[in-house]
């Protein structure tokens, strides 16, 4: 039997940073749609890791539009903050998720933790996991993560959230600073999608 390719497709965030991101990403004869098209807010994400959210997220959208439906959960995780924020990294933000409050953390952590930080080497990774539901019914769940080190200072203007930070090993420029070309074939997002690709 063929397995029936996805025609339709919800994308389930309602940042406009990863919607853009995934629908660049997902192939040309899929039809996609956005919450914003079902005026549909964001579930309680109550999970404890990157794919349990995102199950959250692909379950609820899915039941709600009754579209099939593939969401995502990233963050940043920071080995010297023990891994945070983590699942926390919108959260750090505040209630409107404002990154620039969140990166300012950031920085106010690692202080904490080590006076002159800037002078190491930071380890740091971003990690997303993506999945696609249909109705309660999980398709798929992959992770994708991309290894680097905290920036000294932000610096760049293109991306979203922990970007302009966030230096992929191998690397001398943010993703902030790279075209948005270049970064999606290095980063999280696209390692998981291409994970993700065969389901669709």
């Amino acid at each position: 039997m063929v397995k029936q390719k996805i025609k339709k497709l919800l994308i389930g965030t309602n940042n406009k940073g990863k919607l853009r991101e995934i629908r660049d990403l997902l192939p040309k004869h899929i039809k996609t749609f956005s919450t914003l098209d079902f005026k549909l807010k964001s579930p309680k994400e109550n999970g404890k890791s990157f794919e349990q959210n995102s199950l959250i997220k692909s379950k609820y959208f899915s039941n709600k539009s009754g579209l099939i439906c593939i969401a995502d959960d990233s963050g940043l995780e920071i080995d010297i903050l023990k891994k945070r924020p983590g699942i926390f990294s919108a959260r750090w933000g505040g209630k409107h998720g404002d990154f620039k409050k969140a990166i300012k953390k950031v920085y106010k952590e690692l202080k904490k933790k080590k006076v002159n930080w800037e002078k190491d080497k930071i380890r740091a990774r971003f990690v997303c996991a993506l999945s696609l539901s249909d109705l309660n019914k999980k398709i798929a769940c992959v992770v994708g993560k991309v290894e680097g080190i905290i920036s000294r200072e932000p610096k760049g203007i293109n991306g979203f959230g922990y970007d302009p930070i966030f230096i992929p090993l191998k690397n001398s420029k943010t993703f902030a600073e790279m075209k948005p070309s270049k970064k999606y074939k290095l980063d999280h997002r696209y390692k998981a999608f291409k994970k993700i690709r065969k389901f669709l």
